[in-house]
């Protein structure tokens, strides 16, 4: 392993077995780990980007058995790198990726996943340990998991949310019931069938993970559907990439009025696209969706034609998979990719659920936090 220099000393090349990595000199010197550069507790960083010279660059470069050294100028201050630190945060590649592109932590399903819905009781999950990590990996990577053996109390749900971050407080509350009702306020609150769906499109921001906990269950019917929404979206992008195009470029309308006090309303496109092309969000609610006035005209039939087909897709029984929540069962999932769904229940029997939302990173983070302790444990 050896490095080169550019003549001016801005950019340093770091040659391995395996390839060539340039990185630039105010990359690197922005990214020092040092005490004075970086907390050592929480590892933010100490100085703003103002506090480093524009100029600069790096008069002398040596590799030292796993470690990098670079001495940088005009501060002629001498800094470490791992090298493997600089091998997995290398970004001298192609990030020109299809537009549509997903990030390495999330796989695809469809009904297939039906034998292997992520499941974990709920008394291993409290213990925090290799079953509780392990349900939180694949519901990070399928967008969503079932919980089974819970107790059987009013306000269980937060117990579940407990387990990797914080209940999110709407105008329904910090948590909302899910059974028949008289003149309800939402279909939710009926026993019809609904179509799968994300929650709330028209907060911004969505609330990015829902828990639905049952305590009653003797009516027949009611099994809950989940389909992935990713999945959904890719398959539409193979078939017609017009149609993908489309609704990702042009943003709906989302609306919710049900409430006195309450009018809350969005501005997204059905398929979230980051600026780099990254999928990263799903929202179709039939129910929410209100007049569309952000497509042009010579798009309006084309975006009409792709909303049917991404709903045809998303109805497409291949696509869903379909369990009952038994009394002390709950699912998570993640709002933001997975969409939900119910069949119509009966009038007799009782169906109750409570539901809750909370937020993505918590999850995410309670994932990051638990292979950093694995990663250390085993060094």
């Amino acid at each position: 392993m050896h490095t080169a220099l550019t003549q001016d000393g801005t950019v340093l090349t770091l040659f391995t077995d395996d390839a060539a990595l340039r990185f630039h000199a105010i990359w690197l010197r922005d990214n020092a780990q040092d005490s004075a550069t970086r907390a050592s507790g929480n590892g933010q960083r100490l100085i703003a980007l103002r506090d480093i010279p524009a100029e600069t660059r790096i008069s002398d470069a040596t590799v030292e058995g796993e470690m990098l050294r670079l001495t940088f100028a005009p501060e002629n201050k001498t800094l470490a790198y791992p090298v493997a630190w600089l091998l997995s945060n290398a970004y001298d590649k192609d990030l020109d990726q299809q537009q549509g592109w997903l990030a390495a932590d999330i796989e695809l399903w469809n009904a297939d996943l039906q034998a292997n819905v992520p499941t974990a009781q709920f008394p291993e999950l409290s213990r925090r340990g290799s079953a509780f990590a392990h349900w939180v990996e694949q519901v990070t990577r399928y967008g969503f998991g079932k919980i089974e053996a819970g107790p059987i109390k009013e306000g269980a749900l937060f117990d579940v949310v407990d387990l990797f971050g914080f209940v999110r407080e709407t105008n329904y509350g910090k948590h909302f019931e899910v059974r028949t009702e008289v003149n309800p306020t939402n279909l939710a609150f009926t026993g019809l069938g609904l179509q799968a769906h994300t929650d709330n499109p028209y907060r911004d921001p969505v609330p990015t993970i829902q828990v639905l906990y049952c305590l009653e269950s003797s009516a027949a019917g009611g099994e809950n559907m989940v389909v992935d929404g990713f999945a959904c979206a890719r398959r539409l992008q193979l078939e017609n990439p017009e149609y993908f195009d489309v609704l990702a470029r042009y943003c709906a309308k989302f609306e919710y009025a049900g409430e006195d006090g309450v009018c809350l309303t969005s501005r997204r496109p059905l398929i979230e696209l980051a600026p780099d092309g990254e999928l990263i969000g799903i929202r179709f609610n039939n129910r929410s969706l209100a007049a569309v006035t952000d497509v042009p005209f010579d798009k309006m039939g084309l975006w009409y034609d792709a909303y049917r087909r991404l709903g045809e897709i998303i109805d497409d029984p291949a696509m869903e998979v379909t369990f009952r929540l038994e009394p002390g069962e709950a699912f998570v999932v993640d709002n933001t990719r997975v969409l939900h769904a119910r069949k119509a229940y009966s009038g007799t029997g009782k169906r109750w659920l409570q539901g809750c939302y909370a937020d993505k990173d918590g999850l995410r983070s309670t994932r990051d936090a638990l292979h950093r302790t694995a990663q250390e444990a085993a060094e």
